[in-house]
C-alpha cells in the first residue's frame, strides 16, 4: 500500500531541514519498503508570493487527501495581517483539520546537551481551544477591546476536549510507565481549569492501571527543572501546555531537537517544534533534529493507525539513527559541537539508516 506523505517546506531553515527529512525518508523507504510517495506545496512566504495568501483551503484539502503530513517552521510573526493574505499556517491546520492533540515528548538523549539525565516525558496538550484567540469563537474572535485602554480575552474549555485529549493521555500512559499527571490552575481558575481537572480525573476511571495526580502549572514549572525525571505523561490545556513543552524541551537539550506531532482522528501532521531562525536561512548551519524526531513520531503514529509493523520499524531506526548521530561528537551540527552542515547530517544520517546501522 502507498504511503502518501504531504510535505510544506515553511520559511526561514524550513526547506533546508525538511530536505533532510525526506532524504532520510527515501533511506528508509528502500529499506523497509514503505511505499512512499511524496507530494509537495507551498505555504508561508513562497505561497504569499506565488498565490496571495500564506495557506488556502486548498492546502488543507491536500492534507486531509494525504496519509501524513510533514510542515517545517513558518515566520508567522513577520507575515501581513491575515486580510492581506498573512494566515498563521500552524494554528489554521490545528484548528480546521481538527489536529486536538499536540504530542511533545522530551527525552535526554545521549549527546545532547540536556541539563539532566534520565528524563523521558510526554506533554500530550489539548490544540484546539483554551485561551488561544482564533480557536474558540464560531464568529468573531476570542480577543476584543471595549476601549483602547481595555483589552479582553475568552477563554473556552469543553468537556468534549478535555475528554478526547485526555484518552490520548491515558492510552499513551498505558503503554508506558502508566503515570499520568494533570496540570491545571482550578484554585484560581475554578471553573475552566476545574472542568479540565474533572474531566480528566473522569476519564482515568477507565484507566485503572494508570496512576493519576495533579499539579498547579506554577508548581510543574519548578518541577520541570527541579525533578523532570519523576513525570511520565504530562496532560495540558492549550497554554499551559504550550509553555511547559518548551522548557521540558530546553531541559533535554534545546527546541532543535524537540519532536512535535499535531493529530487528529483523520490527520497526523508532523512539525519542527522551534521558528524558522530567519536570521540564519540558507547558511547550511540550522539543526534538523526536530524535524527529523518529528517524522519519526509521525512513522510511528502512522504504524499505529494502520497496524504496519513495518512504519514501526522506520519509525524506530530513525529515532534510533539520530540518537547515534547526536552521540558521537563527529557527526553533530555546529550548534552541538559538531562540524557537518544541515545538508551534510541529514546525508550522513540516511547513509547510516541505509545501512541498518544504529550504532
Amino acid at each position: 500500500m502507498a504511503l502518501k506523505l504531504l510535505v510544506l517546506p515553511g520559511d526561514g531553515i524550513g526547506p533546508e531541514i525538511v530536505r533532510t527529512a525526506e532524504t532520510a525518508l527515501s533511506a528508509l523507504d528502500a529499506r523497509f519498503g514503505l511505499g512512499i510517495e511524496l507530494a509537495r506545496r507551498d505555504i508561508g512566504f513562497d505561497a504569499l508570493a506565488k498565490d496571495g495568501i500564506t495557506w488556502n483551503a486548498a492546502t488543507e484539502d491536500a492534507c486531509r487527501a494525504a496519509d501524513g503530513v510533514i510542515m517545517g517552521p513558518t515566520d508567522t510573526a513577520a507575515y501581513p495581517p491575515p486580510e492581506e493574505g498573512g494566515v498563521g499556517p500552524s494554528a489554521s491546520a490545528r484548528k480546521n483539520l481538527d489536529l486536538f492533540a499536540n504530542i511533545r515528548p522530551s527525552r535526554s538523549a545521549p549527546g545532547a546537551p540536556a541539563l539532566k539525565p534520565g528524563v523521558d516525558l510526554v506533554i500530550v496538550r489539548e490544540n484546539t481551544e483554551g485561551f488561544y484567540a482564533d480557536r474558540n469563537m464560531a464568529l468573531g474572535h476570542g480577543e476584543f477591546m471595549p476601549t483602547t485602554d481595555m483589552a479582553l480575552a475568552v477563554r473556552r474549555v469543553t468537556r468534549q476536549a478535555s475528554a478526547r485529549i485526555a484518552h490520548v493521555a491515558f492510552e499513551m500512559a498505558s503503554r508506558r510507565r502508566k503515570r499520568v499527571t494533570v496540570v491545571h490552575k482550578a484554585n484560581v481558575l475554578k471553573m475552566t481549569c476545574g472542568l479540565f481537572l474533572e474531566t480528566a480525573e473522569d476519564v482515568g476511571k477507565a484507566y485503572p492501571d494508570v496512576e493519576v495526580d495533579e499539579c498547579h502549572v506554577d508548581a510543574m514549572a519548578s518541577d520541570l527543572v527541579r525533578k523532570p525525571e519523576s513525570f511520565d505523561i504530562v496532560l495540558c490545556s492549550n497554554m499551559y501546555g504550550d509553555i511547559l513543552s518548551n522548557l521540558a524541551a530546553e531541559v533535554t537539550g534545546g527546541l532543535g531537537l524537540a519532536g512535535s506531532l499535531n493529530r487528529g482522528d483523520d490527520v497526523s501532521l508532523a512539525q519542527a517544534a522551534h521558528g524558522s531562525a530567519p536570521d540564519i536561512a540558507g547558511r547550511g548551519v540550522a539543526n534538523p533534529g526536530s524535524i527529523l524526531r518529528s517524522t519519526a513520531m509521525l512513522l510511528a503514529d502512522l504504524g499505529a493507525r494502520r497496524s504496519d509493523n513495518a512504519l514501526a520499524a522506520a519509525a524506530a531506526a530513525l529515532d534510533q539513527g539520530l540518537d547515534a548521530m547526536l552521540a558521537d561528537a563527529k557527526t553533530r551540527t555546529a550548534d552541538l559541537g559538531g562540524a557537518l552542515a544541515t545538508a551534510a547530517f541529514g546525508d550522513a544520517l540516511a547513509e547510516r539508516l541505509a545501512a541498518g546501522d544504529a550504532g
